[in-house]
């Protein structure tokens, strides 16, 4: 592939580039001296191969200070037709590889090796029987018919039918029904006994052979969940070695960084956000009173929950929102001081992306000069922060690698380009620069990224670097991306379901109970400590739908917008009233309107006031004076007007009524 090592050299923001034919092989004592202790060389080393990674890290033995990361810029960008015109792009990902990136958190799932197999019929039995010298082995059969009795008890064979499930590798459990064991005089086929409903088995790895429906949602990103078509032998055999292989300690990364504080799911036992909830694949998420709980044990790192959390209290750690936006910073920055012009983000995850790309470069024309792909764990995970930073940095597109037939639901990536596109098209970027590929054909990849990002030419120049939580780098990519917009405009209608926007409230009918500012999670909804009034902060609003929820009146909207005046903006008011003056010390307290009210509709109509302008009077007094003229008053709120106080109703009076209308 072609090589310009000057201007790579002056692309690279003042890194040594050291160039070879094969530092893998003939050329690998040359990598050697670049080590630390071997030559003057020290700092990050990159090596711009990711095909022979093994042979560099096995040659870089124990340096501990060395930051080693590797990178392909022969697939992703020297192999390709255009790869004379690639220098800016090559220079992007190199620069680009040098980024830190924070250690991957992880947790531990640990199997003592007791498998559950679950068939319908004698292939069950033979999965058992190759599992048996490896696993602690039990087989549970679903209405069996014609089994042939075993000459020897080497593993438990049980009937019943899997009712629920619930579990990960090391900690499964499983409800059964029609529970029975078999009977150790069976000839001819095997015989049960009494069978039960509610049997509960607890099991490391379950391996379903029932060809029925899957124990759980996007069954295949369950860890220690293995189910295959048991008309299927390779299929079988595949998931029983896998099955052999699941016995000791793993690490799982823990893809999501939660924090329960921040959360905006419900507020005294009103739901608002469940943004996550609706979108979880697995089921990772659940309720947990005001706010979620996330099982990394169950979650599969498809980060659409951290994606579309409008508070940020679920936070993707594969890498961090931040953390990721430094690199796209890197990359387009470096690809425009290089000369690079509208480049086009391509994300893809590795095992899917990766292999379309490379297969792409080695069968085909490769991937265009301006297309610069980001390898992620899952693009799902990408958030509006991200889009909106690589649109400010200068890329003149972004697109997203998806499989024809994705592994689980991307309605949540499909969400936040709809939130995003409104926003780039309406700052005057363009239409329609936000998309998604769904192929599995490396020709049709190709054939799309060859029309992509040939529209007018993005002239944003943003350096700001982003450091920080996502509802905070989301607020200053907003910013730059409108501060560097061609057309820059102060308000934008966003779509239902938005994270970000405004309220509407009928002052009419508000009574400034303040249920909503009690109700509102991230301080959105306030009040003042003066006089009757209610305000509000667009800037803090995340549209969780709390206020309106809580509202016992049902006089608060949702408004979906984003108003770049918000940050800056002081609180609105939405409604105040005068106080009411307590009529023995002239504190005010409570709302004017509502007191009055209340007393007009009490006056002369409760039994409790009839006559009784006193006991009025009590209503017009603050809390402290309220007190004290109880107790001066030997105040009885049933001692007078008791021969009007209603009756109340007992059991005797419904069961006379019923009684006449039964004579009627």
């Amino acid at each position: 592939m072609p090589l310009d090592i000057d201007a790579l050299n002056r692309s690279c923001g003042g890194a040594e580039i050291v160039a070879g034919r094969q530092f893998c092989r003939a050329e690998l004592d040359r990598f050697r001296a670049l080590l630390p202790g071997q030559g003057s060389f020290h700092g990050d080393l990159v090596v711009g191969c990711t095909q022979e990674a093994p042979v560099f890290q096995e040659a870089s033995g124990e340096a501990t200070e060395l930051s080693l990361s590797f990178v392909n810029i022969r697939e992703n960008a020297g192999w390709s037709s255009e790869a004379a015109k690639a220098t800016p792009k090559m220079a992007a990902l190199l620069a680009a590889a040098a980024e830190p990136l924070p250690e991957i958190p992880f947790i531990a799932l640990d199997s003592d090796g007791v498998i559950l197999v679950y068939g319908r019929d004698e292939r069950a039995i033979e999965a058992a029987e190759l599992l048996k010298d490896h696993l602690d082995v039990t087989v549970l059969i679903t209405r069996p018919q014609h089994l042939e009795p075993r000459s020897k008890t080497e593993y438990p064979v049980v009937k019943g039918t899997v009712r629920a499930a619930k579990g990960w590798l090391g900690a499964f459990e499983l409800t059964v029904d029609d529970y029975a064991q078999p009977s150790p005089s069976s000839r001819g086929e095997m015989k049960f006994g009494a069978p039960r409903n509610g049997a509960v088995s607890k099991c490391d790895i379950v391996l379903d052979l029932s060809g029925g429906a899957p124990m759980f949602p996007a069954a295949d990103l369950r860890d220690g969940y293995l189910r295959a078509d048991p008309g299927d032998p390779v299929s079988m055999l595949r998931a029983v070695m896998k099955a052999r292989d699941l016995t000791g300690s793993f690490d799982k990364p823990r893809y999501v960084d939660y924090d329960a504080e921040l959360c905006a799911h419900s507020r005294s036992r009103i739901v608002g956000c469940r943004r996550c909830l609706d979108l979880c694949p697995t089921g990772a998420i659940t309720p947990a009173g005001d706010h979620v709980a996330i099982s990394a044990e169950i979650c599969a790192g498809c980060g659409q929950c951290a994606a579309v959390c409008p508070t940020g209290a679920a936070g993707y750690a594969l890498p961090p929102a931040d953390a990721l936006m430094r690199r796209l910073r890197t990359l387009l920055m470096t690809y425009r001081d290089a000369g690079g012009r509208n480049a086009v983000i391509l994300f893809h995850d590795e095992e899917h992306g990766t292999g379309l790309i490379d297969a792409l470069a080695r069968h085909g024309a490769g991937l265009p000069a301006h297309v610069i792909p980001v390898a992620l764990n899952e693009v799902t995970q990408v958030g509006l922060e991200a889009i909106a930073a690589a649109f400010a940095y200068g890329a003149g597109g972004m697109l997203f690698l998806l499989r024809a037939r994705p592994r689980h639901d991307v309605s949540g990536l499909q969400r936040t380009i709809a939130l995003a596109e409104p926003i780039i098209a309406g700052l005057g970027y363009g239409d329609g620069l936000v998309g998604t590929i769904e192929t599995d054909d490396p020709d049709l990849l190709g054939d799309a990224l060859r029309v992509a990002g040939h529209g007018p030419a993005n002239t944003a120049r943003a350096s700001f670097r982003p450091v920080g939580g996502k509802r905070d780098v989301q607020r200053l990519a907003l910013r730059e991306l409108h501060r560097a917009a061609p057309q820059p405009v102060d308000v934008i209608a966003l779509p239902q379901g938005a994270p970000l926007g405004s309220i509407e409230v009928n002052a009419a009918g508000c009574t400034l109970c303040l249920a909503c500012v009690s109700a509102c999670p991230t301080g959105a909804m306030s009040a003042d400590s003066d006089r009757p009034m209610l305000k509000f902060t667009e800037d803090a609003c995340v549209q969780c739908g709390l206020c309106a929820a809580t509202c016992p009146e049902k006089v608060i909207t949702l408004k979906p917008q984003l108003d770049f005046r918000a940050a800056t903006a002081s609180p609105r008011i939405m409604k105040q009233e005068d106080p009411f003056d307590c009529i023995r010390c002239g504190k005010p307290f409570g709302v004017k309107s509502t007191i009055e009210r209340v007393t007009a509709k009490l006056e002369g109509k409760h039994w409790m006031f009839k006559g009784r302008a006193d006991r009025l009077e009590v209503l017009k007094m603050c809390e402290d004076c309220r007190v004290i003229a109880v107790t001066e008053q030997a105040f009885d709120p049933y001692g007078a007007g008791i021969s009007e106080r209603p009756r109340p109703r007992t059991a005797e009076d419904y069961l006379r009524e019923a009684e006449e209308k039964g004579r009627g």
